[in-house]
């Protein structure tokens, strides 16, 4: 890696970090796991609700959450980056994040336990390792607060328009190819 400005380096490593948190994001809410995964080191943790493990047990663990509803709506606020500073002034390798957000949980299930709103905290750390790519060590997910909706204060999606789905279904999935193909830098 060439030798950068130490301010400029370290708002870079913060902004791949922020990257991170909203690509898990992301691919929680297309429910895309690969991509989930791809923001962990492989022998990550996670505390997150009930659950306490490896990458590869919370990946299997929120499949099987994320199967009770119909769709999720992660929003990130207020993003704290701290960098931990290496030996001798070296450039960091170790980070502190934490993360402000709301999910949106919705079911075509009228039971308000299947339609909630979540106030949370992502307490992580980060870790840049070989290859210089900042990902998630250590995952704890705070629970803040829970609201429920019943079904008389859902509001029915225009009929004709652009969705939002799991998967290959949503509509971002037939941009992002357009975009890659198209030669030019989106």
């Amino acid at each position: 890696m060439p030798s950068r400005d130490p301010e400029v380096q370290r708002l870079t490593d913060i902004e791949a970090i922020r990257q991170v948190v909203l690509r898990y994001c992301r691919g929680i809410d297309r429910l895309d796991l690969e991509l989930v995964r791809a923001c962990y080191h492989p022998d990550a943790t996670d505390t997150h609700g009930t659950f306490t493990g490896t990458v590869d047990e919370y990946l299997v663990w929120v499949e099987r959450v994320l199967g009770r509803y119909d769709d999720t709506f992660h929003l990130i606020g207020n993003h704290l980056v701290e960098l931990v500073e290496g030996p001798f002034g070296d450039p960091s390798t170790v980070a502190r994040s934490e993360a402000y957000g709301v999910a949106h949980h919705r079911s075509r299930d009228p039971d308000p336990h299947r339609n909630l709103t979540i106030g949370f905290r992502f307490l992580d750390r980060f870790e840049r390792r070989t290859g210089g790519e900042w990902r998630i060590a250590r995952r704890i997910a705070t629970t803040e607060w829970v609201t429920a909706l019943g079904p008389e204060q859902r509001w029915p999606l225009p009929a004709g328009g652009a969705v939002g789905g799991r998967g290959r279904r949503d509509p971002l999935y037939e941009l992002v190819p357009e975009l890659d193909n198209s030669g030019e830098a989106p």
